[in-house]
């Protein structure tokens, strides 16, 4: 996929499109792909979600909520990877530690999803351009 340059307005839904494509292409890569969200209440709509994801925990499904440590341990078992083979992204940097104290390396995503996932595959020592 061609790197794309949302316009100022992007929609929300443009954007969560962009961002489905791109762990879509991660995953068919052969990379084990996770959600892990702070949501408490909110429906999704999770069409494609099992297309997309190993591994799907939100927080108030699992009366957990980053940056538990606990909530970080149950993602890395239901992806079924050691943590030391996996890469934790998240919008927040608060919610890194946690993540990096298992033994996950981490992403800061910024908002540039072209960028986010190139760094991921620098750390996975693969392209995912």
């Amino acid at each position: 996929m061609p790197r794309t340059e949302y316009p100022a307005k992007a929609t929300h839904a443009q954007t969560r499109a962009y961002n489905a494509a791109l762990v879509l292409r991660a995953r068919r890569q052969g990379i084990r792909t996770g959600l892990l969200s702070n949501s408490w209440g909110n429906e999704y709509p999770r069409e494609g979600w099992d297309e997309m994801f190993d591994a799907i925990v939100i927080s108030g499904e699992v009366g957990m909520r980053k940056p538990d440590p606990e909530i970080y341990a149950l993602t890395v078992e239901r992806i079924g990877l050691p943590a030391r083979e996996c890469v934790f992204v998240d919008d927040l940097p608060g919610n890194l530690k946690p993540a990096r104290a298992l033994g996950m390396a981490t992403v800061v995503h910024r908002g540039d999803a072209d960028a986010t996932l190139a760094e991921v595959g620098d750390i996975l020592g693969i392209s995912l351009r």
